[in-house]
C-alpha cells in the first residue's frame, strides 16, 4: 500500500509540474504575440527597435523620427 501511494504521489507531482510548465510557456507565448501585434500595428521596419530595443540601454544609433 505504501508503494502504491508513493507512485500516485509521483504521478500527481509530474502532472502538477507539467501544468506549471505549460502555464509558463502559454504566458510567454501570449506576451510575445502581444509584442508582435504591436510591432505589426506600428507599420514600419524599425518598429521592433523603437518599441522594444534589444539592449536595455538606448543605442546611440537609434533615432526617433525621420533621419536625414
Amino acid at each position: 500500500m505504501k508503494k502504491k501511494y508513493r507512485v500516485i504521489g509521483l504521478v500527481l507531482l509530474g502532472v502538477a509540474v507539467t501544468a506549471f510548465a505549460g502555464a509558463v510557456c502559454q504566458s510567454r507565448r501570449r506576451r510575445l504575440r502581444s509584442h508582435l501585434s504591436d510591432v505589426a500595428d506600428e507599420g514600419y521596419e524599425t518598429a521592433t527597435d523603437i518599441i522594444g530595443p534589444s539592449s536595455p540601454q538606448k543605442s546611440k544609433k537609434l533615432r526617433y523620427g525621420p533621419v536625414f
